[in-house]
């Protein structure tokens, strides 16, 4: 009988950026009955290939159902060849387009490629809902259709918009989340995962498993992912998107770009560490034993192995760092010897006040700290707003500014 993780040890994966899970209470039951039986849940997500190409938004709920896969579950790939024909209407303020036939199945073929950059083949089930759907005779879709009312489908938010803006809303569009939903009765699944603006469609496949008399499939929703420009959601459409076939190096500047409150959303969302991991990197940075370019530096090389190399990764890194990390460090800036031994280390760092005050640039530690809050400091090129700071962020010779002095810092012992 296959072994799990602990209740617990599952939650702190599972958990790790959801924004939102119906009924948390159900998930609970659902994992504590896998593990006393040993049969795992089944979880599905799906993907309509309208597009040949993902990007880093794309990958969100991969990442989520590679966690659910890691605790030794059942995950589904499902690709939407017959919902694509229809076009999934979520944010949508006017009909889409509908694809041919081939290239949907041309993207398909994209999609099965791309996401084994993040699920195990062997252990993934790769589904079309064409399998089923296709299937469905007049009177099984006139059944189907009888479960719901117009005014419920006008309950959907962008259907409501468009109503009141008397927009077009072709009737096809509003079969779209009860395909959705039969979906769930066909794979029997414990666990339905989608963004919160799928909550809709996602809440659908509940009502129609109890009109089937199966359980009730948990809902698990994770936020919007924003793009580069940390305001709106990944999008190529918007150019604030990383696409994950993107060179190693695009892709690992690109990351390198994002804004620090931002870098704890990607840690979250697009990574596999766990919640209590990330606190506790959130917690070094805050006391000052990691900085935040170095948290950042990590991110974005993790990322970037995941869908290129280790070695392709370094190579990006050492790149980066060659061109942008002395960006704006000119050659002949003063240069000031501070004693390493004078300095002294708190916790395996450095307090940064002691050294603007031992490199010349604060009168005193408790102005350089003030100087610190007022956001007026940098190393290396970067702001720098806690208290220590290891050696080896630091470098051999670190570059340090407060106000409109810079120097350069050669250690001495």
């Amino acid at each position: 009988m296959p072994t799990f993780p602990s209740l617990e040890e599952q939650l702190d994966l599972i958990t790790k950026g959801a924004s939102e899970i119906i009924p948390l209470d159900a998930l609970k039951e659902r994992i504590a009955k896998s593990i006393a039986t040993g049969v795992p849940m089944r979880i599905k997500a799906g993907f309509d290939p309208t597009a040949p190409d993902l990007h880093l938004g794309h990958t969100v709920l991969i990442r989520k159902l590679k966690h659910f896969q890691d605790l030794g579950h059942t995950v589904i790939f499902l690709i939407g060849d017959s919902t694509a024909l229809i076009g999934d209407p979520t944010g949508r303020n006017v009909t889409r387009k509908p694809l041919t036939p081939e290239q949907i199945q041309a993207n398909a073929e994209t999609y099965k490629e791309q996401v084994f950059k993040i699920l195990d083949p062997a252990k993934t089930e790769v589904r079309y809902n064409s399998e089923w759907l296709d299937k469905l005779s007049y009177y099984d879709i006139v059944r189907l259709l009888a479960q719901f009312t117009v005014s419920q489908m006008l309950e959907r938010e962008d259907f409501h918009k468009r109503f009141d803006a008397e927009q077009p809303i072709a009737l096809h569009e509003m079969i779209y989340p009860i395909a959705q939903g039969y979906d769930s009765v066909a794979l029997e699944c414990d666990v339905e995962l989608g963004g919160t603006d799928q909550k809709f469609n996602l809440m659908r496949g509940r009502d129609l498993q109890r009109h089937f008399g199966q359980p009730q499939q948990i809902v698990l929703m994770t936020s919007i992912l924003e793009g580069l420009d940390g305001v709106q959601k990944m999008s190529k459409s918007l150019g604030n998107a990383i696409g994950i076939h993107e060179p190693a190096a695009e892709m690992y500047g690109k990351l390198m770009s994002i804004s620090d409150d931002l870098m704890w959303k990607y840690w979250t969302m697009l990574t596999d560490k766990r919640g209590s991991e990330i606190e506790a990197m959130r917690a070094d940075v805050a006391s000052g034993k990691l900085h935040p370019m170095q948290a950042k530096k990590n991110l974005a090389w993790e990322i970037t192995r995941d869908f290129h190399t280790a070695s392709e990764a370094d190579a990006a890194a050492e790149g980066w760092a060659t061109q942008f990390q002395q960006k704006g460090v000119a050659s002949d800036l003063p240069v000031v010897e501070v004693s390493r031994t004078v300095l002294g280390e708190e916790d395996g760092g450095v307090r940064v006040s002691k050294l603007l005050q031992l490199a010349g640039l604060a009168s005193s530690a408790g102005e350089a700290t003030r100087k610190i809050g007022e956001n007026a400091v940098s190393v290396n090129g970067e702001k720098f707003s806690g208290k220590l700071l290891a050696k080896d962020v630091l470098g051999n010779e670190p570059v340090l500014r407060l106000g409109k002095k810079s120097v350069r810092v050669q250690w001495v012992d």
